[in-house]
């Protein structure tokens, strides 16, 4: 079989429900309502690096504080009692439970003075909304948690907008599919995913930026036309097989 039908294959093999469990994509299907699963898949994409072993427990204590409803949780400031302002205990690695405290208050500021996420979000390609959404956290001195430009790979940023805009899946939401092409997402890219792709001769760079991400999904784009993320469950799957 080709590189092409050997991805397809895996995009196949592995985009169905089952990849939910223990992703952090489970989350936003545990809450109701277009509000809460994007502000629930906010916070999920914001703790999703390290271990998952790790970092899932923790968007789990979220979720449970929040009763289900993270939307109006966030815009009652009702974590407050859970991430005190200034608390300088970790709640989880490099993110102290004050710096939680800022980031879920700047959340907070967003959906008063916009609505929502969806509704702060602009309409047209994928770049404009990282671009959006690096300066605005940037503007509240957040970009220990979400990055203060696009230079890097943005990978959780990425993350978040490929479960927002891609649908027709199991697994990605689609709320945002009729602001943003699905074919202007860009790859979310690690230096995991950089490794599985260099394996399959689809880069060859191995610094995980902004640049190497565009690279990767034009390549993808040739194999997925017009959805070139669905790549990114093909990738995940040749991991896992080899």
């Amino acid at each position: 079989m080709d590189q092409a039908g050997l991805l397809r294959q895996y995009a196949a093999a592995y985009e169905t429900p089952a990849f939910l469990e223990g992703d952090p994509s489970w989350f936003m299907h545990q809450v109701s309502g277009a509000r809460n699963q994007e502000m629930m898949a906010f916070m999920a994409a914001a703790l999703s690096y390290g271990a998952r072993s790790q970092f899932l427990p923790k968007i789990q204590l979220l979720l449970d504080a929040s009763g289900g409803e993270p939307d109006a949780w966030v815009r009652s400031a009702a974590y407050t009692s859970l991430l005190a302002p200034g608390d300088t205990s970790c709640f989880y690695r490099l993110y102290t439970k004050g710096l939680m405290n800022s980031f879920l208050s700047a959340c907070r500021d967003l959906l008063l003075d916009y609505g929502s996420l969806g509704e702060f979000i602009p309409a047209g390609p994928a770049i404009g909304a990282l671009e959006a959404l690096c300066a605005y956290f940037s503007s509240k001195g957040l970009s220990v948690i979400i990055p203060k430009d696009c230079k890097s790979s943005c990978k959780r940023l990425c993350m978040f907008l490929r479960w927002m805009v891609r649908d027709g899946s199991p697994v990605d939401l689609g709320l945002w599919a009729h602001k943003i092409p699905k074919d202007s997402l860009i790859m979310p890219l690690d230096t995991h995913v950089l490794t599985e792709a260099g394996r399959l001769g689809l880069v060859s760079s191995r610094c995980a930026s902004m640049a190497s991400a565009r690279k990767l999904t034009d390549k993808l784009s040739l194999v997925f036309p017009g959805d070139p993320l669905r790549g990114d469950f093909a990738l995940f799957g040749y991991g896992v097989s080899h």
